[in-house]
């Protein structure tokens, strides 16, 4: 396919506000695509040139695509952050900002996608000495080769911010409508990603071998799985009347970390010779919830894989930060330091971690993700037995009464805890899925809310008095529904520290957009001073959840308060609208 048609279909995808009609467009540019190629349309369309798991990134800001722009087309610096501070939209700057007199030569050269594609490839994997200067003189030169319409999605790529919308659960509806012109085959093709999460392989394997290969996807080690989620009941007695019989595990406030190990299978990763040697056979990966790939940032922990006696294995397990003095485990913002990319290996030494493992999916070659939980805790009690420094096998005790339950509880709250995590002893690991296998039961469960909530933050008010020297004064935050959009819940303007403020502002200065982004839904009198692309999880907790006639949903946050910044999730792993209902409805029957 020629990059001018698929420039095409995404401003086709742009224009419609419709999740069907953009479901039938990229249907539509799937059929056309080869099989060769439709991996990387796949991945073009949701502003990648890979997995995210693979952690390929340009880490280019706005401002250095800024000079990729004033050198492609030969215009002074300083016109072009004037017309992107006007227009706010890098890639309507180069689509209806081609000066005049530069028109004529602007035309297409007809690069097929995969040109396109490889061209921003090598400027991604571009490093060392000198690279940013070369990445933007790569990226001018493809400027230079692309028509306005081509270069207005090119330049939005690199900065991560595409703006068509949609995420790999469209993807899927897509591949179905392909094939169908319906989205009967969703759920065959979510099963294949949830055990698989790359949306580009899975795309090619459809377009491939149909549903015969998507029934043929097996987990792999290496290639994250979909983690399973909890689900939430308002009190211990809800709890034993939907469970029965179940096993009960501490609910730590850490990094929930997926860990992948083959003893035969050599992969190298950022700093892995330092940790292994060059002789090293093994591959060692470690994703968080939200399926980044943290394999450099826990060289201790990829250590410590290398002493168990097994072949291959999947983990599932919390990654929390402790004091090496004292053992007592840290808070969770102090484990996100371990999230960094620089001097690792001091914060290694300086903030050690314990995993604790309460599951595993894959052992030996074998994929265990379908025996019972109850099966599969045996095997990791096998596996587990000695266990290496830095992996705990997560304490577990059976229960079927309420009495018991209450005081696991209050145990593990005195243990510094957030609660318990209630599981079903038949049930297999259902990737991806959020159902009452998992039921957790936190501090706040039996209280007047029964959850903190995770919002995305929506935008930024300007601060006024004390806070003008913050720049912000209150934010706006929000939950996404089925259809994707995402809708108001709460204007928040109190219970933060100053460093709080400070570091909200900074973070959400790096997400501001120029216009409101097409999937928020807000009522005029609550418009932010600032839009922010939704990227920024927060976790917040409020007395209760009201009724509102304001907000989107019809459903407010009374005295909410920010409790943490949750780098480890992303919209998908937020907090939605059918959630949000739940819990109102159980704060009125809990």
């Amino acid at each position: 396919m020629k990059f001018r048609k698929l420039a095409e279909y995404f401003e086709e995808i742009e224009k419609t506000s419709s999740r069907l009609e953009m479901t039938a467009i990229l249907a539509k540019m799937l059929k056309e695509a080869d099989t060769t190629e439709v991996d990387l349309l796949v991945y073009l369309a949701l502003g990648r040139l890979r997995p995210k798991f693979e952690g390929i990134e340009f880490n280019m800001a706005e401002k250095m695509m800024l000079r990729v722009i004033s050198s492609g087309y030969n215009i002074k610096l300083d016109q072009v952050e004037a017309e992107y501070k006007k227009i706010g939209d890098l890639g309507e700057v180069v689509r209806l900002r081609t000066f005049e007199h530069l028109r004529v030569r602007n035309l297409s050269k007809g690069l097929s996608v995969t040109q396109v594609y490889q061209r921003l490839m090598d400027v991604a994997v571009d490093e060392g000495l000198g690279s940013q200067e070369r990445k933007v003189l790569s990226l001018a030169r493809l400027l230079k080769d692309l028509d306005s319409l081509e270069a207005k999605f090119v330049v939005r790529i690199p900065v991560n911010n595409l703006r068509l919308g949609f995420s790999e659960m469209t993807v899927l509806d897509s591949l179905s409508w392909m094939e169908t012109g319906d989205k009967s085959l969703r759920i065959e093709l979510e099963r294949a990603f949830n055990v698989s999460a790359d949306i580009g392989r899975i795309a090619r394997i459809f377009k491939e071998s149909g549903l015969k290969g998507i029934s043929q996807v097996k987990v792999e080690i290496g290639v994250p799985i979909r983690p399973a989620k909890s689900e939430r009941l308002p009190s211990v007695e809800k709890i034993v009347e939907k469970l029965e019989v179940f096993a009960v595990e501490g609910k730590w406030d850490g990094l929930r970390l997926q860990i992948h190990y083959d003893k035969g299978k050599h992969m190298l990763l950022s700093g892995q010779e330092d940790l292994f040697g060059k002789t090293n056979k093994s591959l060692v990966r470690i994703f968080s919830r939200n399926l980044d790939n943290m394999t450099a940032m826990f060289p201790d922990v990829a250590k410590a894989m290398e002493s168990l006696a097994i072949k291959s294995v999947i983990l599932d397990g919390e990654a929390v930060a402790y004091d090496p003095k004292t053992g007592k485990l840290k808070p969770f913002q102090e484990t996100m330091q371990r999230k960094r990319k620089h001097g690792i290996s001091q914060l290694a030494g300086e903030l050690p971690i314990k995993v604790f493992v309460y599951d595993i999916l894959a052992l030996d070659g074998e994929m265990v993700m379908g025996k019972s939980f109850r099966e599969r805790r045996k095997l990791l009690e096998k596996i587990l037995k000695i266990a290496p420094e830095g992996l705990i096998l997560a304490d577990q005790e059976i229960v079927s009464d309420a009495k018991r339950l209450r005081e696991l509880m209050m145990m593990y709250l005195k243990q510094g805890l957030e609660g318990v995590m209630c599981k079903k002893l038949s049930t297999a690991y259902q990737a991806g899925a959020r159902n009452f296998n998992w039921v957790k039961l936190k501090k706040a469960t039996e209280g007047d809310l029964t959850d903190t909530i995770d919002c995305v933050v929506m935008g930024y008010y300007s601060g006024k008095g004390k806070r003008t020297g913050f720049g912000i004064g209150a934010f706006l935050v929000g939950v996404v529904d089925e259809k994707g959009q995402v809708g108001s819940i709460a204007k928040i303007g109190t219970g933060l520290t100053d460093e709080q403020w400070k570091e909200l502002y900074e973070r959400a200065e790096k997400l501001k957009v120029a216009e409101k982004p097409e999937e928020y839904v807000v009522a005029k009198t609550l418009e932010p001073d600032v839009w922010v692309r939704p990227e920024l999880v927060v976790e917040i907790l409020a007395d209760e959840i009201t009724k509102s006639p304001i907000h989107a949903f019809e459903l407010a946050l009374r005295f909410p308060r920010l409790i943490n910044f949750r780098d480890d999730k992303n919209l998908s792993e937020a907090t939605s609208k059918r959630e949000l209902k739940r819990l109102f409805e159980m704060q009125k029957t809990g």
